[in-house]
């Protein structure tokens, strides 16, 4: 992975001006805190467009996050391909199968410290049901998940409750669910409705 721009505390101060001047244009707001935590998958939804990537992102700046975060190869494009793998993005090959799982575990073991936002829905599309990597490679690789989110209706976004996996994941994708619930995506379907 390449170094991230927000490891420089420099950078990382501009970053977090920046961000807060263009929320406060925007008109959004923010809630909650950075978790004192090593490392941690953090849950990036509902994701319904691609705003929610800006707002992600203004939401990182924010919270000074360093963050890594997994996208579809096809957004790593010229000339924005390298600033993105700066900015923490991953680009993954969707039509190649891999086990991105088993890759990300082994990761996480081999780092000390790293965060990586994964968007469950794993589209902008409606969906029925979350995708289920990102549960996974918490579970195996023995770390929390941390519910980070957008909500339109409020104009608000931020980083929500920390969830250690218990192993059901059943159980653990309904405490999930419960916290997502009234959360609003820009278009409705984000969210799985079970």
């Amino acid at each position: 992975m390449k170094p991230l721009l927000l490891n420089n505390s420099f950078l990382r101060s501009i970053f977090y001006g920046f961000a807060n001047v263009a929320l406060f244009i925007l008109r959004w707001k923010t809630r909650g805190r950075m978790p004192d935590i090593k490392k941690f998958i953090l849950i990036a939804a509902p994701h319904s467009s691609n705003w929610d990537f800006i707002f992600f992102l203004l939401i990182i700046f924010k919270f000074q996050i360093p963050v890594h975060w997994i996208a579809k190869e096809s957004m790593f494009i010229w000339p924005f391909k390298r600033l993105l793998q700066r900015l923490g993005g991953i680009p993954i090959n969707r039509s190649e199968k891999s086990n991105l799982v088993a890759a990300m575990v082994d990761t996480f073991d081999q780092a000390d410290r790293l965060v990586v936002t994964i968007a469950p829905s794993g589209t902008r599309k409606n969906v029925t049901h979350w995708k289920t990597g990102f549960y996974q490679i918490a579970n195996q690789a023995d770390i929390p998940i941390v519910c980070g989110f957008v909500d339109y209706r409020l104009r608000t976004g931020g980083i929500g409750p920390v969830i250690l996996p218990t192993g059901d994941m059943d159980a653990d994708m309904e405490t999930i669910k419960i916290f997502y619930k009234d959360k609003s995506g820009r278009y409705e379907g984000s969210l799985p409705d079970n």
